[in-house]
C-alpha cells in the first residue's frame, strides 16, 4: 500500500495523495526495456565518446572570493563555478552553495556509480563560511549526504538549508535540524542584519522527479530558486526538462523586476548538460536549445551554463554542452556573452542592481 503524502493539498495541481507531480504534464518513470534500449543503442554507437579537449579548470580566486565573503553590505555579487551543479554565489552579504556535490562519485556508496572526471574547483575546506544551501532535490548527484554532513559542521555553525517539501525529514534522520521547507511559491524572507540586506528566496516550480530509492519516486518535491535581494538577483534552476513553467516564473516577479526597480534576473544558473538521447532525456533535462529558451522566458540578462563536465551521466561528450550552447545562441540570435560557460574554479563578477 502506498503511504499517503503528508502535505497533500488538493487545492494544488502539483500534489497528488501520494507524492507531487509536474504542474504540464506527468512524469512517468522509465520502464525496464527503455533503459535497455538505451544502453544497448548507446552501446552499438560507441556513446559516450570521449572528450576533444579537458574540461577547463581554473585555479580559484581565494583571495577575492574570503575577501567578499566577510564584506557585508559592501559584498560584490558574484557566483563561482565549483563544478557540476554546485555554484559558491555570494549575493547581499551572504554566501550561498547551490546543490553542493564534493564526493568522488554520484551513488549511495563510493565504491560504486558515476564517478568524477573533474575535482571540484573549491574544495570544502577552501570555502567560506557558506551561510544558505539551496537543494533542488533529491538525486544522488544534487543531494550529496557526505557533502551536507560536511557543511552542517563547518565552523561557525550549520548553514540554513533550504529544501523542497519532505526533505526536512531526511535532514531530520541525519541530524540536521537548520532547515527550511518550502512548497512551490512559498518565499521565505531572510531578514535584514549588520552584514547583510533582507533577501527572499522562493521555491520555484520545474519540470523534472525525484527518488533516492525503488520505492520513493515523486515522494518529495523538486524545483529551482528565486532569490532576490537588493544588489542581485539569483535564479538557480536545479534540474528541468523545458516547460511553460519559466514562463509563469517570470510573470510571478513581474510586480518586483520592473525596469525601475533594476528589471529581471541578474544571473540565471541554467543546467545545460546530461541531455542524451532525447527520446530517453527530454522529459527530466533540457538541452541547451531548449536551455536558451528558458533564459528567454525567464527574461534574464546574463546565464551561466551548469551541470555539465563533471559526471558522464548520459549519451552526449563531457565537453558538448559549451558547443551545443554556442550553437543554439546563434540560432536564437543571441550575443554569446548573455549566456556563458567558464572554467570549473572561475568566478563570475556581477554589477549589482
Amino acid at each position: 500500500m502506498k503511504k499517503r503524502n503528508p502535505f497533500y493539498d488538493p487545492s494544488k495541481p502539483h500534489h497528488r495523495p501520494h507524492g507531487f507531480q509536474n504542474t504540464y504534464d506527468s512524469f512517468r518513470g522509465k520502464r525496464w526495456h527503455e533503459l535497455l534500449r538505451w544502453r544497448w543503442e548507446a552501446w552499438r554507437k560507441g556513446l559516450p565518446r570521449p572528450p576533444l579537449a579537458p574540461i577547463p579548470q581554473l585555479a580559484p580566486d581565494l583571495a577575492f572570493i574570503h575577501a567578499n565573503a566577510v564584506a557585508g553590505l559592501d559584498m560584490q555579487p558574484a557566483v563561482t563555478w565549483v563544478g557540476h551543479i554546485t555554484v559558491l554565489a555570494q549575493v547581499g552579504g551572504l554566501n550561498l552553495l547551490t546543490d553542493p556535490m564534493f564526493s568522488e562519485r554520484s551513488f549511495p556508496v563510493q565504491w560504486a556509480g558515476p564517478r568524477r572526471h573533474t575535482p571540484p574547483g573549491l574544495s570544502l575546506a577552501q570555502l567560506p563560511h557558506i551561510d544558505v544551501v539551496l537543494i533542488s532535490h533529491s538525486h544522488y548527484d544534487h543531494l550529496d549526504e557526505a557533502s551536507v554532513r560536511a557543511l552542517a559542521q563547518q565552523a561557525g555553525g550549520c548553514p540554513l538549508f533550504v529544501v523542497p517539501l519532505g526533505l526536512k525529514a531526511w535532514m531530520a534522520r541525519r541530524g540536521i535540524s537548520c532547515v527550511i521547507e518550502l512548497d512551490w511559491w512559498d518565499e521565505h524572507v531572510l531578514p535584514a542584519t549588520a552584514r547583510s540586506n533582507a533577501q527572499s528566496i522562493t521555491l520555484t516550480p520545474a519540470r523534472h522527479w525525484s527518488a533516492r530509492t525503488l520505492t520513493d519516486a515523486m515522494r518529495t518535491l523538486w524545483g529551482g530558486y528565486a532569490v532576490l535581494s537588493p544588489s542581485c538577483h539569483l535564479y538557480f534552476s536545479g534540474d528541468t526538462a523545458y516547460s511553460k513553467d519559466f514562463i509563469d516564473i517570470r510573470e510571478h516577479f513581474t510586480a518586483r523586476q520592473t525596469a525601475a526597480q533594476g528589471g529581471g534576473f541578474d544571473i540565471a544558473l541554467l543546467a545545460i548538460g546530461a541531455y542524451e538521447p532525447r527520446w530517453f532525456m527530454k522529459d527530466q533535462h533540457c538541452d541547451p536549445a531548449e536551455a536558451v529558451q528558458i533564459f528567454q522566458d525567464l527574461g534574464a540578462k546574463l546565464a551561466l551554463g551548469v551541470h555539465w563536465g563533471t559526471f558522464q551521466l548520459t549519451d552526449e561528450a563531457l565537453d558538448e554542452p559549451p558547443r551545443a550552447l554556442q550553437r543554439a545562441l546563434r540560432e536564437a540570435g543571441l550575443a554569446p556573452e548573455r549566456f556563458v560557460t567558464q572554467a570549473i574554479g572561475q568566478t563570475l563578477h556581477l554589477a549589482p542592481r
